[in-house]
């Protein structure tokens, strides 16, 4: 159960940053326009991506004690740098989510279309989800990177669905700095928990 709850927790604290992926999701889901479509196609890339990085790269690293080590050490410090810049943001607010606008109206195929572009053309997709989140999982045993890829993708299941279903509900609380702020504060205690622990496993393999 800790295991797929550190999946889920570092999935999550990587998905939820605002970004035109969750913008785009957030005005479809106002509008009532190809919601469905939209979400799983963001669901399954997240499936698919975490998939490579989980058992592909973690099971590269995880066959090296070395590689192992270094990636838990790497991993941590990503997790304090991204722990520490949530944290800033959350000190400083002022941030918010716009989604005001009009949004597209295509066909489902052109929406999707779009949503593909929007999730894979971004290079931080592939950072978070094969390189962060697969090295992550390249510290643990087979089974364990199993049930932590159970955990990641429930993450981001719901918030996806949480996002284009309950956009009406959503949006007033993501117009609010403050929302943020207070997102902002626990995604950098998360990551801080999760490097911690990543650094531990480190100095205990050496």
């Amino acid at each position: 159960m800790h295991t797929i709850l550190q999946g889920f927790l570092v999935s999550g604290g990587l998905i939820v940053a605002i970004g035109a992926q969750n913008a785009f999701v957030l005005k479809q889901g106002l509008r009532r326009w190809h919601v469905l479509p939209i979400i799983l196609t963001c669901f399954l890339c997240d499936c698919l991506l975490i998939s490579v990085g989980v058992f592909g790269l973690g099971a590269f690293i995880s066959q090296s004690q070395t590689a192992s080590v270094a990636l838990a050490f790497v991993g941590a410090l990503f997790l304090l740098v991204y722990g520490a810049r949530a944290w800033r943001s959350a000190w400083r607010g002022g941030t918010a989510l716009v989604v005001d606008g009009d949004s597209t109206q295509g066909s489902p195929w052109q929406v999707v279309l779009l949503m593909l572009a929007i999730t894979l053309l971004n290079p931080h997709v592939y950072l978070d989800t094969v390189v962060i989140i697969g090295g992550i999982a390249g510290t643990l045993s087979p089974l364990a990177r199993g049930l932590f890829l159970l955990g990641a993708v429930s993450a981001s299941a719901l918030w996806f669905f949480a996002l284009g279903y309950g956009a009406g509900l959503l949006i007033p609380l993501f117009r609010r700095p403050v929302t943020w702020r207070l997102l902002d504060g626990v995604i950098a205690l998360i990551m801080w928990g999760i490097a911690y622990g990543l650094l531990r496993y480190g100095m205990s393999m050496m």
